[in-house]
């Protein structure tokens, strides 16, 4: 039996992966999206199912303000004591010389459960975890930010005991291990095996240079003895592998006694040709145009997670295949087991709860932001702010995971003015992003019309032929066809003939390798969004959401 990677499609970066018995977890990132972190559940490690998202109050997640792909970065599960612990860091600050970051802890006995209250661990870096060791003791690991001008950010990773008893760091931070030339140190897991505690860390950056380094020591503390054939992987040296950006790594050793390895990776779009450089935009500070750094193309469905299979020789893990990642693996030697769909092709919004593929930007979705009960069968959403705002919008949304699908949405809305618009939206982050909405125009009255936002740069390219809405329309229903490298919206007022819309749109504009300035770390997502900028809150019900993939 086999594996096809990625195995958690779309954006589900930075890999935690936690074994229970013969249950094994992954836990994601979700940076500004709430509710914070993702937990996948498989028990094949072949089929993956999304079953809690843990952070979903604002006591223990308040991101109103964060900056773009802030929030929550490369959270950790683990399970011991009988119950699950998730380490997590919430990145107010992502540019400058600084990282104002803030670690936590959470603990729940069941993984689908309600997650305790926040312990407040540290601000000294990002990507924390938590060892357990077999002596009992417990460790804080994470990436020490030095922000000094002189010195090289990422100044190695520090480890810190943490008593449960006193629920805080205790003893002294020491820094454990400098990293290695490839330089940009981070996301530590540390495992004990045999006569060695092993240390895996990210390092080269999150994007195409991307590697897992490994080393071990006797003592927890060091001296930290670097892999023979460090990185153990990496794709930097295979530019045509299909499987791109890969690091960011956590260990599992399966109750079959076999060992793998969770990754991030990264699928540039299947395209011809790829420029080395093109312009994108300016930077706001010296107006000089940013160029990309996209050698190898642009991965609009953002970092996912694959899998590997290791093999141990002479004391070291290596990857099976070659340090590059394959994209199909032998599975383990168990029982597949299969999982229904969790998201359905077809959403009435018929429950009383969003499905859990659903997530919104930031902050929970109140009632006074929406509601599936003021009109049973609808999701109504309350006018909020617009799409550039990092503070209170009305946008439900869930992930891209196919270069080519359908989405679809019928919206009933009767704005009073220009400041109100409800719709169909597909969205990278506030500076980048294109929008098909019902609208109002002092002319035509409602109306159906386009906004693009290109690295803040924007453009209506339906200009004056703003297409006029029927008055005995109720629902308008609007469509987008995302394909590989281009998606284009459509229209319809009964549901069933669809119009085009005579304009496309550059899927890779939603990429981390396309944006613009500073972190650049999600990917594209797919939704509905309700604005209401007169402050009037002005209610849109959307009938249906409709996603449906075509070929991955």
């Amino acid at each position: 039996m086999k594996i096809k990677n990625p195995i958690l499609r779309g954006f589900n970066p930075d890999p935690s992966i936690c074994r229970v018995g013969e249950d094994y977890y992954i836990a994601v990132s979700t940076f500004e999206w709430f509710p914070g972190v993702q937990i996948y559940h498989s028990k094949d490690l072949i089929n993956w199912n999304l079953v809690a998202h843990p952070l979903n109050r604002i006591s223990q997640l308040d991101m109103k303000g964060n900056a773009d792909s802030g929030g929550i970065w490369a959270p950790c599960l683990s399970y011991s004591d009988n119950k699950f612990w998730l380490i997590y860091t919430d990145v107010k600050v992502t540019k400058g010389i600084w990282k104002d970051c803030y670690n936590y802890l959470v603990t729940c006995e069941t993984i689908d459960g309600e997650w305790s209250e926040p312990v407040k661990l540290n601000g000294s870096g990002f990507d924390p975890s938590l060892f357990h060791d077999k002596n009992g003791k417990k460790y804080l690991l994470n990436m020490l930010f030095d922000n000094r001008v002189y010195n090289h950010r990422f100044a190695g990773i520090v480890m810190q005991e943490y008593s449960p008893e006193e629920e805080k760091l205790i003893g002294e931070s020491k820094l454990i291990f400098k990293g290695t030339d490839l330089k940009l140190t981070e996301g530590p897991h540390l495992y004990q095996i045999g006569d060695y505690y092993y240390l895996l860390t990210a390092e080269g950056g999150t994007k195409y240079e991307h590697a897992a380094t490994i080393a071990r020591s006797k003592n927890i503390e060091g001296p930290y003895e670097i892999h023979p054939d460090n990185p153990i992987l990496t794709a930097w040296d295979k530019p045509i592998n299909e499987l791109q950006k890969c690091g960011h790594a956590s260990i599992v050793h399966t109750h079959t006694d076999e060992w793998y390895l969770v990754h991030l990776t990264g699928r540039p779009l299947p395209s011809d040709e790829v420029p080395d450089t093109e312009v994108r935009g300016y930077d706001k500070e010296t107006g000089k145009p940013l160029p990309h750094t996209a050698p190898r193309g642009y991965c609009p469905l953002g970092r996912e997670t694959a899998i590997q299979k290791l093999e141990w020789i002479d004391g070291w893990p290596y990857v099976v295949g070659g340090k590059e990642g394959s994209i199909e693996i032998d599975a383990p030697n168990m029982k597949e087991v299969k999982w229904e769909p969790s998201f359905k092709e077809l959403d009435h919004f018929d429950n009383d709860k969003l499905n859990i593929n659903f997530q919104s930007l930031r902050i929970p979705l109140t009632e006074d932001i929406m509601s599936l009960t003021e009109n049973p069968g609808n999701m109504r959403l309350y006018g909020k702010e617009s799409l550039i705002s990092k503070f209170t919008q009305a946008l439900v949304a869930r992930r891209w995971q196919s270069f080519n699908f359908d989405a679809a949405t019928g919206v009933s809305f009767n704005p009073d003015t220009f400041q109100q618009s409800a719709g169909l939206v597909c969205y990278y982050n506030t500076e980048n992003w294109t929008t098909i909405d019902v609208t109002w125009n002092e002319e035509k009255g409602r109306v159906i019309d386009i906004i693009s936002c290109d690295n803040f740069e924007f453009s209506q390219p339906l200009a004056q032929n703003m297409i006029p809405v029927p008055e005995n329309v109720e629902y308008v229903h609007l469509k987008v066809e995302v394909r590989v490298e281009e998606y284009k919206f459509f229209y319809s007022f009964d549901g069933v003939e669809w119009k085009e819309i005579p304009t496309s749109f550059e899927s890779k504009k939603l990429s981390d390798d396309y944006v613009g300035g500073g972190a650049c770390f999600t990917g594209a997502f797919v939704g509905m969004h309700c604005q209401d900028v007169s402050g009037n809150n002005k209610s849109a019900d959307f009938d249906y959401f409709m996603y449906k993939e075509n070929l991955i």
